[in-house]
């Protein structure tokens, strides 16, 4: 499929982040047209060779052969918070207008205490209605998981999941039998899928990191346990791939963690394609947007040296 798409042309861009974590002030990428349509290329600068061969393909899938059919027109969406202090974790929240949040814990920056008075900020705002869970990206040891999501569970006032509280699966089945959280763990680090059943009560899906919506739908599948749509890309036109999957799972438990628009400071989607959540929702579509021309000069990422980083992924990739 890769063939029908001249990836010479494949357009750069940098979207600036609202609350920049980890250094990182901009998210970057390619965006890739194919005979039917547009996709995000902006895998992680440490990504191996396999895994820039699946964000290809999860690129190139919405030009070539599509996603697969939708079950339902609209899915609901969890708002990302990410590791901010309690004032700005409200704003967001508040902002998004979505009943769940999905809460960046762990942040070696500003401790357990700083994750449990965003947590509580969220709750505040939410209410009692709301749902809560927490992302720890893997960043605790298994004994510290333990201590802090008794504490997290608490301050919450009970939370839905917490996600990848460590590095690797093992790690992850040992907290699991420790907490009264429900634990979900990421399918792409799992050299089987179905070994994310033993390990967690909740799959995470990441169409980028996965190889797009059909080859994710297919890990859900194997997985066998509940799944949660969680998204690895930035711009409206790569996480329109997220809302298809999330659209297209046969069963649809947890609201899909697709509200980043939020997070960053412009978009290569006008407005009116831009998916920022309606009453907590976002439409499922048949094909991503394409970019709007003025903001594609607007946002281009004009550094060579990146660029050239993000093509030297692309060869990588292709070569798969």
């Amino acid at each position: 499929m890769q063939t029908l798409i001249d990836l010479d042309n494949a357009r750069p861009f940098a979207l600036p982040v609202l609350d920049p974590g980890w250094g990182s002030t901009m998210v970057e990428g390619l965006l890739i047209e194919g005979p039917q349509g547009w996709g995000e290329f902006s895998p992680p600068q440490d990504a191996g060779a396999a895994e820039l061969g699946r964000w290809l393909t999860a690129a190139t899938e919405p030009g070539t052969i599509g996603w697969p059919d939708a079950v339902r027109g609209r899915v609901p969406v969890a708002v990302s918070v990410p590791a901010v202090g309690a004032a700005r974790a409200r704003a967001i929240v508040r902002a998004a207008g979505c009943r769940t949040a999905d809460i960046e814990v762990a942040d070696p920056a500003r401790g357990l205490a700083g994750d449990v008075a965003r947590v509580a900020a969220v709750r505040a705002e939410l209410g009692t209605s709301g749902v809560i869970r927490c992302d720890a990206r893997g960043r605790w040891e298994p004994a510290e998981a333990v201590a802090a999501i008794a504490v997290l569970d608490e301050a919450a006032g009970g939370l839905e999941f917490v996600a990848q509280p460590c590095r690797d699966l093992n790690q992850v089945a040992w907290v699991r039998a420790r907490v009264a959280a429900r634990i979900a763990a990421a399918t792409e680090d799992a050299d089987d899928p179905r070994a994310v059943r033993d390990a967690a009560d909740i799959a995470v899906l990441r169409c980028g990191r996965l190889g797009g919506a059909r080859r994710a739908l297919r890990v859900a599948e194997l997985a066998d346990v509940p799944c949660v749509v969680v998204s690895d890309t930035w711009t409206g036109i790569g996480v329109a791939t997220g809302v298809a999957l999330a659209g297209a799972l046969p069963e649809f438990g947890y609201a899909a963690a697709l509200g980043t628009r939020l997070l960053l400071g412009g978009d290569v989607v006008a407005d009116r394609r831009s998916l920022v959540p309606v009453d907590g929702t976002l439409p499922v579509a048949p094909m991503p947007p394409g970019p709007d021309p003025d903001l594609l000069g607007q946002f281009a990422l004009t550094d060579a040296a990146r660029i050239e980083r993000l093509r030297q992924q692309l060869r990588a990739a292709t070569a798969q």
